[in-house]
């Protein structure tokens, strides 16, 4: 957007002779007059997290870089997914990340991204570890799921066994002590995939089975304008290297700690 507040300002500048100077005022102002945007996302290491109190991590800094680029107004708060997810459905100029873009979700939302793709993985145990070659051979299995989330909506609806939790830490306890046979995660570069979620080797992927995009997922109310200006800087970002840079970043960070 600051490129945009400078071709603003030189177009007022060149009208000024012809046009009032309130006119001319006019065509900066509707250049930089976007609404403030309420921003909310889950705690989510090292995705999306507080650090010394302020939002931090990969997407945090993807979204926070495209909205100042942009010249976007905004906050960043992280909160519990469900209160985080139901902010940006029930109150203006407010948004959510990172969202899962779903057909039950697409007509509530304006959607900008994807800020990255998951896969959505069934885990299992490692010492029993069931073999599987489509979604529907889970269809006797109890699936441990998180309540709200994507995964959850999607196995639902599909007439899955679901075993939901409030909090997705829980589920690997459960798949271990067998009170669940799978774990339905999502496995993302940018959360070290199924290694992380593995349990020193007690839990295996057996199944990927979806592939999704995560999304900064906007309230109807925000302007289709200012949506195509952060997809656009979205676009931009990933052909600048922007979004790799910030994925290095975090990259090199993690094995400084290792």
């Amino acid at each position: 957007m600051r490129s945009g507040i400078s071709r603003a300002a030189v177009l007022a500048a060149a009208l000024c002779a012809s046009w009032p100077v309130a006119a001319a005022q006019a065509v900066v102002a509707s250049a930089t007059a976007w609404p403030r945007l309420a921003i909310t996302g889950e705690n989510t290491p090292p995705t999306s997290m507080l650090v010394d109190g302020k939002p931090a991590g990969r997407q945090t800094d993807k979204v926070r870089e495209m909205l100042e680029r942009v010249g976007v107004p905004y906050s960043i708060d992280i909160l519990p997914w469900k209160r985080a997810f139901m902010m940006a459905q029930r109150d203006a100029n407010t948004c959510v990340y990172s969202t899962t873009r779903t057909v039950a979700r697409e007509k509530h939302f304006k959607w900008v991204g994807p800020i990255v793709e998951s896969d959505w993985v069934l885990m299992a145990r490692a010492d029993r570890p069931l073999r599987l070659r489509t979604l529907e051979d889970a269809r006797p299995l109890r699936i441990g799921t998180y309540a709200g989330d994507a995964r959850d909506e999607f196995l639902r609806s599909r007439g899955f066994k679901v075993d939901a939790v409030a909090n997705d830490a829980l589920n690997p306890e459960k798949l271990l002590l067998n009170r669940i046979d799978l774990w339905a995660v999502a496995a993302r570069p940018d959360l070290d995939g199924t290694a992380r979620i593995g349990r020193n080797g007690q839990l295996v992927p057996v199944l990927v089975f979806n592939r999704v995009g995560l999304y900064l997922a906007c309230h109807p109310t925000v302007p289709d304008r200012l949506v195509e200006r952060m997809n656009a800087m979205f676009d931009t970002m990933r052909r600048d290297g922007s979004l790799g840079r910030i994925d290095r970043r975090y990259d090199e960070e993690k094995t400084g700690r290792q």
